[in-house]
């Protein structure tokens, strides 16, 4: 079944990237012409975890799986059978698997067979056979039954086998000197050709009398190939990349000879997460190959989470909308040059409008809702589509914001129970992690409050704050950027964590955990703490609710001729997270102050005692003022145009109130507005070009931590 994959057209247009790899329209299969003739590059989609790089080659394979072979695989779900024997390893196991996908019948071809992969494999196995262990070579061979079935349907073929390659060894006067494993792969191979090949199916062997020291024989080549892979070591390695040549030699024959113009287009090989060393031992021989200058023609679409790695180091980059209708890619003399890396790219706000258009066919959303979407996921293809179903079947849409939906339950399978997004999104971006300890690390602001959170919050895991270190590594090798301004820099998910860190412990109003972590950083930001800064400290202060400290501050700040820094400060401070209550309705409690409406708590009038009327008056517009840009620079939260506006308002009054910094403060009333309504980060100073997203700093604020 096709899926609703926005932002994709550069791949699956008509004239787009599939089409012109494959010589196939993705949607209706006419014949398009190749972009490359016969010497096609190897697309590689990067892009970090969630950015759709599964759901694209999982489409691929919908749209083309009856007209042309196409097999897909996961490179890093391959895992060794219950009883997988010495001639089992991750290229052994997985490439059955891609013969035999490739073996599905399509439209109006006769299916693709693989001889030579068959006896390249069956070699391999027979390294661990004995003459005294008859049930090892039965199993062995019965793992490999589907791609053994290309050739000979029978059901007892396996087990006739073992019995006479077993006989052979048994009656046969071997050289004492000759290695084991090269006696039994010789003996099965020719118990194989005699027993199940036709007479041209034969000839089959004679392609590995190209191996190392056959000398054109291909019966010693076999022989050859299984010693060497159980030698180990680079030998291994190469017995394993001839394995996978074999594979692409026989896929290439069914488009030769007789069988030329009875197949359309190209065979499609699918590698998913193919930075791993399995995708690349699956990708290396194909590349070396085609620099050597051997043609195959196959179209092969892998994926990397990892944008930058060695196997990617001379390759042809470009950006999705880049290849839409030319990629522009030329081989170099580089082997790696033989590889397009085109980079996924983020969602626009018109795809989540359409995404969220299609869970909420009748509008029941608030309008904002998909830019505040697009906003909190960065366009991150996975969070979109949770939100847009969490949005969709949310029983009353009418008051949603970005953060209630990280709080609903979507259903998606029937064969499992709903799920609540945040907990899903981080089980999907953060797998095999440790949350709990993410979480914490999540409320640092760089990699010093982040050994310290350690060492404070985590001596469980660690008494030097190593584990900050180890958890940043791991960060960075799933491509997540770690910056100095936050530990964890990528937007939504320091937002999913920081969720995860307040809710997690399930005690309203105190939330513990929350308060001891940000106290802990509060303590360390205060002066005489481990690394004091009083913008980091104001920050941790709003974090944990006390916003009269923060507007204190400010007020006693104002007047310094640097409003540059005042204004810098005030955005940093103000860009404390501050969840919503799961289950909570009705408008934000910061609103009501940032309009002027909310009544004094003590905390307030305490603020404002002993104040002269002129600084009594500056204490309420600040107070105003910093509620207003903390819900505005809220992701959680959705912009509110009443607050926008008297935002603009305060700003301008601090104009005439400041004595030299008032064109500064006018700019800033001008912009701010104009930032917040184009969905982009308040910009420093005023009016300058705010960073894309992908590069973007954190507010700023200063600091020996920043």
């Amino acid at each position: 079944m096709e899926r609703d994959l926005y932002g994709r057209e550069a791949i699956f247009g008509d004239d787009g990237l599939a089409a012109r790899l494959t010589g196939l329209t993705p949607h209706g299969s006419r014949r398009v012409t190749c972009e490359h003739g016969v010497d096609p590059p190897v697309a590689v989609l990067t892009g970090g975890r969630g950015m759709g790089k599964t759901a694209v080659l999982k489409q691929l394979r919908s749209l083309y799986r009856e007209i042309t072979p196409v097999a897909l695989v996961d490179c890093e779900a391959v895992t060794p059978p219950a009883d997988p024997g010495p001639g089992w390893t991750p290229v052994t196991g997985v490439l059955p698997e891609l013969a035999t996908q490739l073996t599905a019948r399509v439209h109006a071809a006769r299916p693709v067979q693989f001889p030579r992969l068959s006896l390249g494999l069956v070699a391999v196995a027979s390294v661990s056979w004995r003459r005294e262990d008859e049930s090892r070579a039965q199993r062995d061979l019965q793992s490999l039954g589907p791609v053994l079935a290309t050739l000979d349907t029978r059901a007892d073929t396996a087990t006739g086998w073992v019995t006479k390659v077993l006989t052979k060894l048994a009656a046969g006067a071997f050289d004492s000197m000759a290695p084991m494993a090269g006696m039994v792969a010789e003996a099965t191979v020719e118990t194989v050709l005699e027993e199940t090949f036709s007479r041209f199916q034969r000839r089959s062997a004679d392609w590995y009398g190209t191996y190392p020291h056959a000398g054109g024989n291909g019966r010693i080549g076999l022989r050859q190939l299984a010693v060497d892979f159980e030698r180990g070591g680079d030998l291994r390695r190469r017995a394993e990349d001839h394995l996978v040549l074999a594979l692409v030699e026989d896929l290439m024959r069914a488009y030769r000879g007789m069988a030329r113009g009875a197949r359309r287009g190209r065979p499609v090989l699918l590698l998913d997460n193919a930075h791993t060393p399995l995708g690349r031992q699956l990708v290396e021989p194909l590349l070396r190959r085609r620099a050597g200058g051997v043609r195959d023609q196959i179209a092969v679409f892998a994926s990397s989470r990892i944008h930058d790695h060695a196997g990617l180091s001379h390759a042809v980059r470009r950006r999705l909308p880049e290849v839409a209708h030319a990629s522009h890619w030329v081989r170099g003399t580089e082997v790696t040059s033989g590889i397009l890396a085109v980079g996924l790219t983020p969602l626009d706000a018109a795809h989540v409008r359409s995404a969220l258009d299609r869970h909420d066919p009748h509008g029941r959303t608030p309008a904002g809702l998909a830019r505040g979407v697009h906003r909190l996921t960065g366009g991150r293809p996975l969070g979109v589509a949770l939100l847009a179903q969490a949005a969709g079947e949310s029983p009353d849409p009418g008051g949603l914001v970005p953060g209630a939906l990280l709080e609903r339950t979507v259903e998606l399978r029937e064969d499992r129970p709903p799920v609540r997004v945040a907990d899903e999104l981080l089980e999907r971006l953060l797998p095999g992690q440790r949350p709990d300890v993410l979480s914490v690390l999540a409320a640092a602001h760089g990699e010093d409050s982040a050994r310290l959170l350690a060492t404070t919050r985590l001596r469980g895991e660690s008494l030097d704050g190593d584990v900050a270190l180890r958890v940043r590594d791991a960060l960075r090798s799933e491509d997540w950027p770690v910056g100095p301004e936050h530990f964890v820099a990528d937007p939504l998910l320091r937002s999913l964590l920081l969720h995860r860190l307040r809710f997690q412990d399930d005690d309203p109003p105190y939330y513990a955990v929350w308060r001891a972590v940000h106290e802990t950083l509060r303590s360390a930001y205060a002066a005489g703490g481990s690394c004091p800064s009083e913008p980091h400290r104001l920050h941790q202060e709003l974090v944990l609710g006390a916003a009269e400290d923060c507007v204190t501050h400010l007020r006693v700040q104002f007047a310094r001729p640097d409003v540059l820094s005042w204004l810098d400060a005030l955005r940093f401070i103000a860009s404390a997270p501050c969840p919503r209550p799961p289950g909570s309705t009705g408008p934000d409690p910061r609103r009501a102050v940032a309009l002027g409406r909310a009544a004094a708590s003590d905390e307030q009038r305490d603020a404002l005692a002993g104040l002269d009327e002129r600084a009594a008056e500056l204490q309420l517009q600040l107070r105003r003022l910093l509620h207003a840009v903390w819900l505005l620079s809220d992701p959680l939260a959705l912009p509110d145009e009443e607050v926008i506006d008297k935002m603009a308002h305060e700003l301008r009054q601090l104009s005439g109130r400041h004595p030299t910094g008032h064109a500064v403060l006018w700019d800033a009333a001008t912009h701010w507005p104009r930032d917040l309504r184009d969905w982009r980060t308040l910009s420093m100073p005023p009016g300058a070009p705010v960073p894309t997203r992908a590069g973007q700093p954190g507010p700023g604020g200063g600091g020996p931590d920043a």
